[in-house]
């Protein structure tokens, strides 16, 4: 009795171990996919399409499908967004985007990254395929006004987005190796 008086809190017991154990193995996995965003975005699409299979094969779940889609248009905002918003506290406080060609080059750095966009998005298409199973999430609604209702929330917020990217000069996404140029690699001259 008297060794087991202040050591048994940092003792895990098996079930934990295990949990941890398996909690690594996905991180490992999950860290593996990190450079492959075309995979990764192939396999989150896969994922979407079952979901609304399931949702149109069951014609229910309306409310689930409309709650995913709120959430997705919070992370898609997330991910336009610029991680130091220049209209939150003034621009002079910190750091701000470029508005003249003479100021330094400061890379958009994104509210939300990529890796956790997908990952969001990949795990919120899989709750809501999971509670498809659960007939206590079946509400029964009117699902042509849901859908209306988003389409308008969408294009409100999308349209003040978008005037936040013009107002502020940054454009969210990047393709590719930016090219410069310059000398032509051909090597022939003309003289």
């Amino acid at each position: 009795m008297e060794g087991s008086g202040g050591d048994s809190g940092s003792v895990a017991t098996p079930v934990q171990q295990r949990a941890h154990e398996a909690w690594r193995i996905y991180q490992h996995y999950l860290d593996k996919t990190t450079p492959h965003a075309t995979y990764r975005w192939i396999g989150t699409l896969v994922v979407a399409l079952i979901y609304c299979l399931r949702v149109y094969y069951i014609q229910g779940f309306y409310i689930i499908a409309y709650g995913l889609g709120i959430y997705l248009l919070n992370l898609l905002i997330g991910f336009l967004s610029p991680l130091v918003d220049p209209e939150a506290g003034g621009v002079s406080d910190g750091p701000s985007l470029p508005t003249r060609g003479s100021d330094e080059f400061k890379p958009f750095i994104r509210r939300l990254p990529e890796f956790k966009f997908w990952y969001s998005m990949t795990k919120a298409f899989c709750i809501a395929f999971l509670m498809t199973f659960f007939s206590v999430f079946d509400v029964p609604v009117f699902w042509p006004i849901l859908l209306c209702y988003w389409i308008v929330l969408f294009v409100l917020t999308m349209r003040r987005q978008i005037s936040h990217m013009i107002k502020y000069k940054y454009i969210p996404f990047s393709f590719g190796k930016q090219k410069y140029g310059g000398r032509s690699t051909s090597g022939s001259r003309a003289d």
